[in-house]
C-alpha cells in the first residue's frame, strides 16, 4: 500500500513555494482516497491470511520444485492450454498446480517460456491462504546458463528498485526453483522471478483494472506517471506505452477517478542489456544503454517532482545493485550503468531528455 510518507517521497520533495504545497495537498488528498482502504483480498476477510504469492516467497532467493510436463508444454507453446503440475515449497509441502506458457516475445524465444500458475481455490482455502488470489506468473531464464541467470537478476533488481519506490508497483521475488521434466530424469536448477497477477496487484492497491487503449494524461495520477517515466529513463527502457498498454497495468480508483500507473516487464532496458533486446523505434536511439525520456502529456514540474525524489533515493538504489546473487563484476555495471543516469541530473535542474552512452573499447 503506498502510505503518506511514499507519496511524499515524490510528490513534495523540495517544491519549497507554497504553490507547491497547495498543489501537494490536493494530490495527496487524492492519493489518499485511493489508497486509504483496505490494501488486498485478505484483509477484507481474512485478515492474517498470507496469499499463494506471499507464502511462496516469504525469503528471498526460497528454494522450490516444479514438476512439469515440459516436453508437452514446449511441443505446444503457442497454446494457451493449461497443463497438470506439482509444486512444492521450501517446507516441502506440495501443491498440485495448472500451468501454461505466457508472454510474448520471451515466449517465442525462451528455452522454457515464462509460465502462468493457476492453483485451485479449494486448494488454498484448505491451507490457510487466501482462497480468492489463485494465479501468480513466473519469469524463468531465457538462457539455460549462467547468462540467463544474471539477466533475470538484473530484472528482478529492476522490481525491486521500483518497489522500493512506491509500493503501487508489482511485486516481484526471486525465487530459486528446481524444474524437472516429467518425462526425464534430468533436472534444472535456476533463479527465476515469482510475480504477484494482476488481479492481486488490483486488489492490494483497492483499484479496478484499465484494460482500454488510448489513456489520455489527464486521467492519470500524474506524480505516479511521472516517477514511471523517470524511472523508465533511469533503467534505460522504451518498452513500455500507457496509451497502448504496453507492460503496464494501469489501475483506477472507483473513488476519484484518476488512474494508477504501474509498470512491469524490464528485459529490454539498458540495466538489463539483455542480447536480444533493442531500443523501440520511435525512440530513435540505436542502443537500450542510451536513454529516452517518454513522457508525452506529463507536465514539467510533476516529472521535476519525480526527478527530485529518485536522487534523493540514491544511494538506496545503488545498494539494490550490490546484490549477493549477482557477481561483483555484474554489480558493477550496473552501479556503473545508473551513476551515468544521476551524474545527468544532478549536472542541471532540467528534466532529462536523451542520454548516449559513450562508446566502450
Amino acid at each position: 500500500m503506498v502510505t503518506f510518507k511514499n507519496l511524499s517521497d515524490y510528490s513534495e520533495l523540495n517544491s519549497g513555494t507554497m504553490k507547491a504545497r497547495q498543489f501537494f495537498s490536493t494530490n495527496m488528498l487524492l492519493a489518499l482516497l485511493f489508497f486509504l482502504f483496505p490494501q488486498d483480498a485478505a484483509s477484507q476477510n481474512k485478515p492474517h491470511a498470507k496469499t499463494f504469492f506471499e507464502h511462496l516467497a516469504r525469503v528471498e532467493a526460497a528454494k522450490l520444485s516444479l514438476e512439469i510436463d515440459l516436453t508437452t508444454l514446449l511441443e505446444n507453446r503457442k497454446s494457451e492450454q493449461y497443463y497438470p503440475a506439482t509444486l512444492t515449497d521450501s517446507d516441502g509441502k506440495m501443491y498440485r498446480i495448472e500451468v501454461k506458457a505466457r508472454g510474448k516475445y520471451r515466449r517465442k524465444i525462451s528455452e522454457i517460456p515464462p509460465l502462468k500458475i493457476k492453483i485451485k481455490k479449494k486448494l488454498l482455502k484448505d491451507a490457510g491462504l487466501v482462497d480468492t488470489l489463485n494465479e501468480l506468473k513466473l519469469v524463468l531464464p531465457t538462457y539455460d546458463n549462467a547468462l540467463g541467470d544474471e539477466l533475470v537478476i538484473k530484472e528482478y533488481l529492476a522490481y525491486r528498485m521500483f518497489e522500493h519506490l512506491t509500493s503501487a508497483s508489482v511485486r516481484a521475488r526471486l525465487i530459486r526453483p528446481t524444474n524437472r521434466d516429467m518425462h526425464v530424469e534430468k533436472t534444472r536448477k535456476m533463479y527465476a522471478i515469482l510475480l504477484e497477477d494482476e488481479e492481486e496487484t488490483v486488489a492490494r492497491l483497492n483499484g479496478v483494472l484499465v484494460e482500454q487503449y488510448g489513456t489520455s494524461p489527464d486521467s492519470l495520477i500524474m506524480n505516479q506517471a511521472a516517477l514511471v517515466s523517470v524511472f523508465e529513463y533511469m533503467i534505460g527502457n522504451t518498452d513500455w506505452d500507457i496509451a497502448m498498454l504496453r507492460n503496464v497495468r494501469l489501475i483506477k480508483s472507483p473513488a476519484m477517478g484518476k488512474i494508477l500507473v504501474v509498470p512491469y516487464d524490464f528485459d529490454f532496458s539498458g540495466m538489463v542489456a539483455a542480447p536480444y533486446s533493442s531500443p523501440s523505434s520511435d525512440s530513435g536511439l540505436k542502443t537500450v544503454r542510451d536513454r529516452f525520456m517518454m513522457a508525452n502529456g506529463i507536465p514539467t514540474e510533476h516529472l521535476k517532482r519525480a526527478v527530485r525524489g529518485i536522487r534523493d533515493k540514491k544511494k538506496d538504489i545503488l545498494n539494490i545493485c550490490r546484490s549477493k546473487y549477482l557477481s561483483i563484476e555484474a554489480s558493477d555495471q550496473l552501479v556503473d550503468y545508473l551513476e551515468t543516469f544521476f551524474q545527468q541530473i544532478e549536472e542541471t535542474e532540467e528534466v532529462p531528455r536523451l542520454f548516449r552512452m559513450p562508446p566502450t573499447d
